[in-house]
């Protein structure tokens, strides 16, 4: 009996956890400092003729340097909503690092967007996780409010591949699937330009 209260225990401790990893969360998904969200790994990809306008995302990466999708028109683009607390970010880095490492000469640009954390956290991220890429530093907001009413972000991770007029193409809530988002680019990568 003793063995199956601690089991439990052990369930009940973890499903708080992942819960509760909101900053100032509670149980009704109501948050005063929204964060991580979980999403249920959810894909939808949009035919040709259903997708929306193209979106711009601009901003300033946590080096200080500029960063516009605009001039990425004509590549794909996967972007990715983070920050460094959020689990399911944590274990998907390494294949996003990978993804834009093995395929910038198929013309894939990869972009972060977090609007949590600032210079110091995002940096140790990307120092620790070896992130090639750059990522908006979004506490403003006004990246993520390009996206609104063509691909709202409601959960973080959210991962996005812009098609080569930059836009929505294909969608992942929540923790990604590697198989699937390289399945997800190889489509918009094999259309025509």
């Amino acid at each position: 009996m003793r063995h199956r209260l601690l089991a439990v225990a052990a369930l009940a401790a973890t499903a708080l956890a992942l819960a509760g990893c909101t900053p100032g969360g509670d149980s009704t998904g109501q948050v005063a400092n929204p964060g991580y969200v979980s999403g249920d790994g959810s894909t939808r990809q949009w035919a040709v003729a259903e997708r929306g306008e193209p979106v711009t995302l601009t901003g300033t990466d946590y080096a200080g340097d500029p960063v516009d999708t605009s001039a990425w028109l004509g590549d794909v683009v996967v972007v990715n909503t983070w920050f460094a607390a959020c689990p399911p970010c944590r274990v998907e880095a390494p294949d996003l690092a990978a993804i834009a490492a093995e395929r910038a000469d198929e013309g894939v640009h990869l972009l972060g967007l977090n609007r949590t954390d600032d210079a110091g956290a995002a940096q140790a991220f990307e120092k620790n996780f070896e992130i090639p890429y750059p990522s908006i530093d979004d506490r403003t907001g006004a990246a993520t409010a390009a996206l609104q009413g063509v691909a709202p972000i409601a959960a973080t991770p959210t991962t996005l591949v812009l098609d080569r007029q930059g836009r929505v193409a294909a969608r992942i809530l929540g923790l990604l699937e590697r198989s699937t988002l390289d399945a997800m680019i190889d489509d918009v990568l094999a259309e025509q330009a």
